[in-house]
């Protein structure tokens, strides 16, 4: 039998005062359905009785997760990886505007393929990238030679030695929240910033998609943030939020997945996306994001110590 971790307390603030608020299925691997948990006060959520992480790996098991394979299989996908191109122009244009560096000390937590890392390492970056999925690391051998170390390495990285520390789409799989979020503050120098991209279920988007909403994205997102819960989290472990910025591709790319999930027939996992509608869908998301960047569908973090 699986072993599961149940909370009876918010992975956030530790509140005892919580409730299920939707019920939203597997729909890249395994087909199960898992429940969203909700601390109304701090307003995070998280996946309910989720697998612990050493045997969480098989849900990430999926020739369609573009994180760990880099496939371009798929009218959507082959969009990503267009996209992802100018992408990762703008994330290396960030990192050089907040960090105030052309060039500097670069931790990156969940590599992936390793296409961030590549970026940044081939504009002169000195960048060290973990990766837990040893697949995924052989990847981003292949494609870009880079080495990426394990996860496991985190904690035994020399404190302070870090201009940036960059998290893309990868907190909500953390299961050790807090002593990861506690270690960024050790790694990073003292002017040093941590950027974590994150889903917004404050969307416009997901409020549209509700249980279908592809960035819940269960079980392997084990949290799912609003932008107050980001600041009390981050506040809660000795850090400050100084700026938000919008992603705003995702809208689209998770409208597309989204419309997709909601229009599968059983036993299919995925029936097709209405593309007309799910554009609509992320025009609208971001239309309404556009003066307050709070709405995102993915927001940016900008965090110092």
């Amino acid at each position: 039998m699986e072993s599961i971790i149940h909370y009876t307390h918010c992975p956030a603030c530790n509140s005892l005062s919580l409730k299920p608020v939707v019920e939203a299925k597997d729909h890249s691997v395994s087909g199960k359905s898992f429940s969203i948990w909700e601390r109304a006060d701090c307003s995070l959520r998280f996946t309910q009785d989720v697998p612990y992480r050493n045997s969480i790996g098989q849900y990430y098991k999926s020739e369609n997760y573009i994180s760990h394979t880099n496939t371009s299989e798929g009218f959507i996908n082959r969009m990503y990886q267009a996209v992802r191109k100018k992408t990762l122009r703008q994330k290396r244009t960030l990192i050089c505007k907040i960090s105030g560096k052309k060039a500097g000390t670069l931790l990156d937590v969940g590599s992936g393929t390793g296409a961030f890392v590549n970026e940044m390492l081939q504009n002169k970056w000195d960048v060290t990238g973990l990766e837990p999925d040893e697949d995924a690391r052989r990847v981003a051998k292949e494609n870009f030679q880079c080495e990426l170390k394990s996860i496991d390495e985190l904690f035994g990285l020399p404190e302070n030695k870090f201009d940036v520390i960059t998290l893309w789409h990868v907190l909500e799989h953390v299961h050790d929240l807090q002593n990861y979020l506690l270690q960024f503050k050790k790694l990073l120098k003292q002017d040093g910033k941590l950027v974590i991209a994150v889903p917004n279920y404050t969307s416009f988007d997901a409020s549209v998609y509700k249980e279908f909403w592809a960035a819940y994205d269960v079980p392997r997102h084990l949290y799912h943030f609003s932008p107050n819960s980001m600041k009390l989290l981050i506040a809660k472990n000795g850090m400050k939020i100084e700026g938000i910025q919008p992603m705003w591709f995702d809208s689209f790319y998770v409208s597309f997945l989204s419309s997709k999930y909601k229009n599968a027939r059983p036993p299919i996992k995925q029936g097709k996306t209405n593309w007309i509608a799910a554009s609509w869908n992320g025009l609208v998301s971001n239309l309404e994001a556009l003066f307050d960047h709070e709405k995102c569908s993915s927001v940016i973090y900008i965090i110092s110590k």
